[in-house]
């Protein structure tokens, strides 16, 4: 007997449903939550009544060959990392975000199944934040796809904590662990340049479950904030760990006027991350400060305040602000004082990752 041949997923062109028609289906399943959010898609501009509270806004883009490359980022954790790399701008406000606009560029390679499987992540993150969709645009791109997402919170105007509010002897803490998302990516590097070199190899990233899920589906620290709020603590700093401890540090001490001593055996490195950084030749330490997207909290506090974090989860004590002309240090285990550089966030070379 002849056998049934494979049934071909649906492919919908975009054009089919215009731009109205498109805005209208991606957007039919987001119910407005909170009460501020007055007005959502539909009008010429979405309408937020925020009352007592300080407006907080944050936009962020993701572009395809510069932010996420597809061959192995999963379009509905691309909708869900969209939505969270601009709550975690909000959070390192000490506020707490409301509502998203989503705004997309596509070119003609994308269809209507395709923009589903993205709004579907969207839409996972606005229920799982608590947020609301309330507008956003829709565009052609001669090439590739471009996510833009702006986020807008309340935050109440004691409790919000800017990036210039650290003082000489502030303790410097930082929230869960960081380096891991950026070895996540340098295992999906090296298995993509593996797969082009040879098709037909299967990749080889079983057991490294934790590191892959921090670079592609990320998660804000909204539990940190209810955590603040809970103990009475409000940071006297505070950002997001994006582009890398070391780049946000210099951020702080800039905009605060300060030095920084940052301690190795204060920042938090995982298990997984330390041992595939020593795999591929590389240090821990360094993969930490000059890693990203870990989306983890960088803040300061007054030494006053030690108590309200110490027995906190999740949170370690890992340096202390000093005199500006005492510049940004990182004091090593062995006890050797370095000047630390703010690179960013970059690639290492995956061709010299050792499988």
């Amino acid at each position: 007997m002849p056998q049934d041949s494979p049934q071909q997923p649906q492919r919908t062109d975009v054009n089919e449903l215009g731009e109205f028609g498109l805005i209208d289906h991606l957007t039919q399943n987001f119910p407005l939550r909170n009460p501020s959010s007055l007005k959502g898609v539909g009008d010429d501009a979405a309408v937020i009544d925020n009352g007592k509270f300080l407006t907080v806004v944050s936009t962020d883009m993701l572009v395809e060959g510069i932010h996420f490359d597809l061959m192995y980022t999963p379009l509905k954790h691309l909708g869900y990392k969209s939505v969270v790399v601009n709550l975690s701008d909000i959070y390192a406000m000490n506020a707490r975000p409301k509502q998203v606009t989503v705004s997309i560029a596509l070119s003609n390679r994308f269809s209507v199944e395709a923009l589903d499987e993205i709004y579907d992540g969207i839409r996972t993150a606005c229920e799982y934040y608590k947020v609301d969709l309330v507008g956003g645009d829709t565009t052609s791109s001669p090439r590739g796809l471009v996510i833009s997402v702006t986020a807008i919170g309340q935050g109440v105007k004691d409790k919000l904590t800017y990036r210039n509010g650290a003082k000489v002897g502030d303790l410097i803490c930082i929230t869960g662990n960081v380096g891991a998302a950026y070895l996540g990516l340098q295992l999906l590097e090296r298995e993509k340049q593996v797969y082009l070199a040879s098709p037909g190899v299967q990749p080889e990233l079983e057991g490294h479950d934790y590191l892959i899920g921090r670079q592609l589906k990320p998660e804000a620290r909204r539990d940190m904030i209810d955590a603040f709020e809970k103990n009475e603590l409000v940071p006297t700093s505070m950002i997001d760990i994006s582009d890398g401890v070391a780049s946000e540090l210099f951020h702080i001490s800039k905009q605060s006027g300060v030095g920084a001593l940052l301690e190795e055996s204060g920042v938090p490195i995982h298990p997984d991350a330390a041992m595939q950084a020593l795999e591929f030749k590389l240090d821990p330490i360094t993969c930490a400060l000059s890693g990203g997207e870990d989306y983890e909290l960088l803040f300061t506090i007054n030494p006053n305040d030690v108590d309200k974090v110490k027995y906190l989860p999740d949170i370690y004590i890992a340096g202390e602000i000093v005199p500006k002309e005492d510049g940004v240090k990182l004091n090593t285990k062995g006890g050797n004082l370095h000047d630390i550089q703010a690179q960013g966030w970059r690639h290492f070379d995956p061709s010299k990752l050792v499988r």
